[in-house]
């Protein structure tokens, strides 16, 4: 095979994979996100990322709002930068916002979603940072050994 074959074999591959991107990229995601500006298929806004980054983020604050979202490769973000949205973000809606993304990791090595880093917040996970001991003020050494044997029965462990 010469170069040129093989130049267009590449192009071809990669093209094949940016429209199949394209069009699994468009199924999952949700059509109520904030503006963003105009994206690449796999690298995201990552090309528009300046050097001072406040000052970029300024930039995009002034064309899209307040609130916007970027890619930045295959992860969505969420830009607040007004402080009265970001008061609204953590007063009302905190709840909301403090839960976390269910992975894969989480369902396998963290029980089935119910570590304290892998749980929602919910009663379990408020339950779990309680009986903690590293958030208690007490030490660890002067606790007697029985709450440990019920935060592994309650499974915060």
């Amino acid at each position: 095979m010469d170069q040129i074959t093989i130049l267009y074999a590449s192009l071809s591959f990669i093209f094949l994979l940016l429209c199949l991107n394209l069009l699994f990229q468009s199924k999952k995601h949700p059509q109520n996100l904030p503006p963003s500006p105009p994206s690449l298929p796999l690298i995201g806004h990552l090309h528009l990322l300046e050097s001072p980054v406040h000052r970029f983020y300024h930039c995009l604050s002034q064309k899209h709002g307040p609130v916007f979202s970027l890619r930045l490769g295959s992860q969505l973000f969420v830009v607040v930068s007004s402080s009265a949205v970001a008061e609204e973000c953590f007063t009302k809606n905190d709840v909301v916002l403090a839960n976390r993304p269910k992975l894969i990791t989480g369902k396998h090595f963290g029980y089935n979603y119910t570590t304290i880093s892998t749980s929602s917040y919910s009663d379990h996970w408020t339950t779990c940072i309680a009986l903690d001991p590293s958030k208690s003020s007490h030490r660890v050494v002067s606790m007697p050994l029985s709450p440990f044997g019920e935060m592994r029965s309650d499974g915060c462990w």
